[in-house]
């Protein structure tokens, strides 16, 4: 054998058993190790020395935290409405050994697991509440597959629902709603500043008319007051009068007087109405009426002055 040869695959089969020997784990990630195809132990990060041949590394899992797409699936809402749905998943692998001897593959399991939780909570709404509901449906579908994946050694960090579209025909129904809740809702601010504003001037008006009954009340008290007030000043000054006219018939000649002026006031009424009325009434009883220029004779002899003034 040519020497060179001999020695390339010294060399070659040197460096395998090295590499075969000699194991560096990288930092967050761990190897599933077996002896004679029997689980010898999880490596973590670090340098490792493993026996040539009889230890064999059957697993690398990775331990950071994986994000997975969940493809489009179709989903049927409860009211019988037909969508298609897709999300992310977010996973962790807590326990290597469980990742690698519990289930055949981890992530495609994840997968199908998380459509199908999925499907079951999209059946338990209507097509209205998928869209408003999103965080419930989340939160639902995380609970629901880390209960699943933890004999799998798997935790379940977080799930997202990214598209949710309904067929064209319901997106089409769904903008009408909106366009008349939109036009209901401005009808709705519309009739709500109508009243207002009918309010406001029906409250206006109340005061305005409560404004004005009280000026008028107002108005009359004092016009009553003023009557009253100019009944009471007459009635002093008749009192005054009354008084002054009691005193003087007190007098010396103070009845005469009177009764002189009582009897001007009769004459005055009675031309009055001598000249006012169409139809004369006279006393039927002349000696009445001889009595009473009797009367007036003697009043006049008793003021000789009041002739005088007379003419």
């Amino acid at each position: 054998m040519d020497p060179f040869l001999f020695f390339t695959l010294i060399f070659i089969a040197t460096i395998y058993l090295i590499m075969k020997t000699c194991i560096v784990v990288p930092q967050n990630y761990c190897f599933v190790v077996e002896r004679l195809g029997v689980f010898r132990g999880a490596l973590g990060a670090g340098f490792h020395f493993l026996i040539p041949i009889i230890d064999q590394i059957r697993y690398k899992q990775l331990l950071k935290e994986i994000a997975i797409d969940i493809p489009p699936q179709t989903c049927i809402t409860k009211d019988n409405v037909s969508i298609l749905v897709d999300g992310i998943l977010y996973i962790r692998v807590m326990d290597a050994y469980k990742a690698s001897y519990e289930i055949e593959n981890f992530r495609n399991a994840t997968i199908q697991l998380a459509q199908t939780t999925l499907r079951s909570e999209i059946g338990k709404l209507v097509l209205d509440h998928t869209f408003s509901e999103r965080d419930d449906i989340n939160a639902n579908v995380v609970r629901a597959l880390d209960e699943a994946t933890d004999p799998w050694g798997i935790k379940v960090t977080r799930y997202e629902i990214k598209n949710i579209s309904p067929p064209k025909e319901i997106l089409h129904e769904m903008e009408e709603q909106v366009k008349a809740e939109r036009v209901k809702r401005a009808e709705i601010t519309i009739s709500e500043g109508e009243k207002s504003a009918r309010i406001n001037r029906s409250m206006g008006e109340r005061q305005e008319a409560i404004n004005l009954s009280e000026g008028e009340k107002i108005k009359k008290v004092n016009e009553a007051e003023g009557k009253a007030k100019e009944i009471e000043f007459i009635a002093k000054a008749k009192a005054k009068g009354i008084q002054q006219i009691s005193d003087a018939i007190g007098n010396d000649g103070g009845t005469e007087a009177v009764n002189l002026q009582i009897t001007e006031d009769y004459l005055s009424g009675l031309g009055v109405i001598l000249e006012k009325a169409k139809t004369t009434v006279l006393p039927t009883e002349m000696a009445n009426v001889v009595g009473f220029f009797e009367g007036i004779s003697k009043v006049t002899n008793k003021f000789p002055g009041l002739d005088s003034e007379k003419e």
